[in-house]
């Protein structure tokens, strides 16, 4: 029997133009005995292409729909329109999209880290939307600066640090300095094994990782990266709740959250906080094969998926 071809995400990308900014968006169709729709919104490091493993392995739950969000997986930014790129405004445009392109349809949404926090925001401010979400997914998301482990030293050079690289000059020097293919390798290459993104044995395989966080870090907006830092830094989403219950994916090992601090924020927004741990070696894998998504969304989610 003849091995089945993997799928090249290229032809299940299409144009996105929507507020005035140019992106992209990932659809797979569903099967015509699925009905079910399915939006996936990625964190802050990703794209379309690292997305696409999950949204082959969701996609046989129903039709699977990722757009990208402005200034991340290389759509224009809010600051191409003399914005600034804050969780309300990455909410107000996520929320035009799902009443654009649901509209009286019924769907599960999947928020991935800073991802989930964006959708927290646009539940919050968008009752009528939550009325409309059968499943709520939370993959390694959080909603409160408290939920980081960082050291207070490392915390504060990321919080300020990232708050100086977000303005416009500062941001063009780190681009000009810091983002050649050349000095992005040599930093992921010194950091070894330690970073468990390069965690694999075969060196051709740790040479394709890092070719793509290269090609992720030159992707993204990098003003939209630190704004995005510094909002993270200083996030917290307890003052509203949403009228819905959560499904919560934390990784047994994850380097960046407490996870009973995430768990505990989570159930002063939502009305119910179910918490499944998976097992996968990474807050989330850099290349997302269908194999790396088979190990973030953990069986009894999976099952959950299918019924829903």
């Amino acid at each position: 029997m003849p091995k089945k071809q993997p799928l090249n995400p290229a032809d299940y990308i299409e144009p996105l133009y929507m507020n005035g900014l140019h992106g992209r968006m990932l659809r797979l169709k569903p099967s015509p005995r699925k009905t079910k729709e399915i939006l996936v919104v990625y964190g802050q490091h990703a794209s379309l292409e690292r997305m696409f493993g999950i949204a082959e392995s969701l996609n046989k739950y129903g039709g699977v729909t990722i757009p990208d969000l402005p200034g991340f997986g290389g759509m224009q930014s809010y600051y191409r329109l003399k914005e600034k790129p804050t969780i309300d405004n990455l909410a107000d445009y996520l929320a035009s999209f799902v009443k654009l392109r649901y509209k009286n349809r019924r769907l599960t949404i999947i928020g991935v880290s800073y991802g989930f926090a964006v959708v927290t925001r646009m539940l919050q401010k968008n009752p009528e939307i939550a009325k409309k979400v059968d499943l709520l997914v939370s993959a390694v998301g959080f909603v409160h600066h408290d939920d980081f482990v960082f050291k207070k030293p490392n915390y504060l050079v990321l919080r300020y640090g990232s708050g100086l690289f977000s303005r416009r000059l500062t941001a063009a020097v780190a681009k000009h300095l810091f983002l050649r293919p050349s000095f992005i390798r040599a930093v992921y290459k010194s950091s070894g094994t330690s970073n468990p993104k390069l965690n694999t044995n075969n060196p051709d395989e740790r040479d394709q990782r890092i070719a793509f966080e290269i090609h992720l870090w030159r992707t993204n907006d990098l003003r939209t990266y630190m704004y995005s830092t510094s909002t993270m830094l200083r996030i917290d989403l307890c003052g509203k709740q949403v009228d819905l219950p959560v499904h919560h994916i934390a990784m047994q090992n994850d380097r960046y959250f407490n996870n009973e601090f995430v768990e505990e924020h989570l159930k002063v927004i939502y009305n119910e906080v179910t918490v499944y741990v998976s097992k996968s070696p990474a807050h989330v894998p850099t290349l997302t094969t269908v194999n790396d998504a088979s190990k973030l969304i953990p069986p009894a989610l999976r099952r959950l998926l299918a019924k829903a």
